[in-house]
């Protein structure tokens, strides 16, 4: 038996996001449990570092997976790019301790939420951003996203409304850059809720359009309201960039 630790990129553009269920085949974790059953000839599990909704892309979604196999890490690395739909590519295959667990080792995230700030769409990439035809006003959305960093009950970012499981997170730093057109804005935390980052963004996005106050972030946090916070920004604008280890 060994435990294998695979960092992986997909497009999420035609898939019901990451985790399977009962109701559709059309998962990238079904995807792969499916050619790796194949593989085994018995039913594989495989666990991820965390479940990207429905559109959402990755280009550093980690899995951990337990084989029954002579294969190494370069083989089954093969055999994953071999098979796999073709916006489906695994990156890295390590052999990992027994002991390790994607999502419960991993001490924080990276995504990337990218803005087309144009009046002009572009075809080709079209699946890959969220367009903004009004000009967004970055030095506001910049000071208020100083004041979404650090340690914060987020619940007024959370979509999911039956968690049990605490809703404090902490928000290491959020970055928004410029590249033409393209206004790209970096999450790095110790851990996401359920669409906290689309959250994030789109109440940083009506603070660009001067619709809120940079300085209301700190009321929104404290109403613990998800009523309380901007609407949930598009799936297809975001990607998992990274998931980090100690």
């Amino acid at each position: 038996m060994k435990n294998y630790k695979v960092t992986l990129m997909y497009d999420g553009s035609r898939y019901d996001g990451w985790q399977k269920q009962g109701n559709t085949e059309n998962t990238i974790q079904g995807k792969i449990e499916t050619l790796l059953s194949r593989l085994q000839g018995e039913p594989v599990e495989i666990f991820g570092a965390g479940r990207t909704d429905a559109g959402v892309h990755a280009r550093g979604q980690v899995f951990h997976v337990k084989l029954n196999t002579g294969m190494n890490a370069g083989e089954l690395k093969q055999k994953l790019n071999r098979y796999l739909p073709e916006d489906i590519a695994a990156v890295r295959v390590e052999e990992a301790d027994m002991r390790f667990h994607s999502r419960l080792n991993a001490t924080g995230k990276i995504y990337e939420y990218r803005i087309h700030n144009s009046a002009t769409g572009n075809p080709f990439l079209r699946k890959y951003y969220y367009q903004v035809e009004e000009p967004l006003n970055v030095a506001s959305m910049r000071l208020a996203a100083e004041n979404l960093t650090g340690t914060w009950d987020f619940q007024s970012f959370c979509s999911s409304k039956r968690s049990k499981k605490s809703t404090v997170r902490t928000i290491y730093e959020i970055s928004l850059t410029k590249e033409e057109a393209d206004l790209i804005l970096t999450f790095h935390g110790n851990g996401f809720l359920y669409n906290m980052v689309r959250i994030l963004t789109g109440t940083l996005i009506e603070v660009g359009l001067g619709k809120r106050s940079p300085e209301s972030m700190r009321e929104i946090l404290d109403r613990k309201d998800r009523a309380a916070a901007g609407f949930t920004a598009p799936a297809q604008g975001l990607c998992l960039l990274e998931v980090e280890y100690d």
